[in-house]
């Protein structure tokens, strides 16, 4: 195993400091051979923060009990704030880390947006992160003149880098999200009189019909069989009111080979048996 460390006035002691917005306590970096395991506990935590970088590999962490387990793969960090309990293993992995304190340590995670509740945040793979891990490590090795100054300019550095990245990939997302949600709304308004299997569209889209379902709703406010249902009732009393279709003939138009399942449904959702909408309707276009 390869392992590179460095601590603040070369002292291994966990500490918590008040006095100061930002103090960088230690950094590390570890590098396990093939089919080895690092494991560590510590079941009250520690008096500092610790930000773990996994670059390749992966992790296996504990989160609030021992029995939790979450495989955090490389691209991630993990951010363990003070006393809260330490539990994980590396397997093949290379793994970069960072300790610190402060009085504003809280408010300075949230400039850069990290969240107060999460602890697995992703950030991808990049030499940017590694040559950052690297500086500090020297520089609290050497301990020249106004390091410590320089530590909190280069963990700000970092801070900075991730943020960057959690924020593009936020972006991203939202990008996809909005595509693939267009495109969904578009197909069905398209298609809704066919025969649509939920199931095999968000296959061919390569989506979980779960994850689908979740944010067509989340994007349009019903889910994507209510959508489609929707517009065919819409059209069916558009169809009702402006054309001397029989109920049957609309029925099939809309995309219902049923003509009684789609009257119970009409009236389902709109009160009124199909007959008696168009009736409703005529004598009110008559009055008018």
């Amino acid at each position: 195993m390869y392992m590179n460390t460095g601590y603040l006035n070369h002292s291994r002691m966990d500490f918590k400091d008040k006095s100061h917005p930002l103090v960088v306590g230690s950094c590390g970096s570890y590098r396990l051979s093939k089919h080895s395991k690092l494991p560590t506990y510590r079941p009250r935590g520690r008096l500092d923060y610790q930000i773990i970088y996994i670059t390749a590999g992966y992790g296996h962490f504990h989160f609030d009990n021992v029995d939790n387990e979450t495989i955090v793969p490389a691209g991630s960090i993990v951010l363990y704030r003070p006393k809260e309990l330490q539990k994980y293993e590396y397997y093949d992995a290379e793994v970069y880390w960072i300790h610190f304190t402060g009085n504003n340590v809280k408010n300075i995670l949230r400039q850069y947006g990290f969240s107060d509740k999460e602890r697995v945040f992703q950030v991808g793979t990049s030499n940017e992160y590694e040559q950052i891990f690297k500086r500090i490590i020297i520089e609290l090795q050497r301990c020249q003149d106004n390091y410590e100054e320089l530590l909190v300019l280069l963990l700000r550095q970092l801070l900075i880098s991730f943020h960057r990245e959690l924020t593009r990939d936020h972006i991203l997302k939202n990008e996809y999200l909005d595509h693939e949600m267009d495109n969904a709304v578009t197909f069905f308004s398209e298609n809704y009189n066919q025969d649509i299997n939920i199931d095999d569209y968000a296959a061919s889209r390569g989506m979980s019909v779960s994850w689908f379902i979740r944010n067509f709703k989340k994007y349009t406010g019903s889910t994507p069989m209510q959508f489609i249902v929707g517009i065919r009732i819409t059209n069916a009393q558009m169809l009702l009111e402006t054309t001397t279709y029989s109920i049957n003939e609309i029925s099939k138009i809309v995309g219902y080979d049923n003509q009684l399942y789609f009257s119970r449904l009409f009236h389902k959702l709109k009160g009124y048996s199909p007959r008696e909408y168009r009736k409703i309707k005529n004598k009110f276009i008559r009055s008018t």
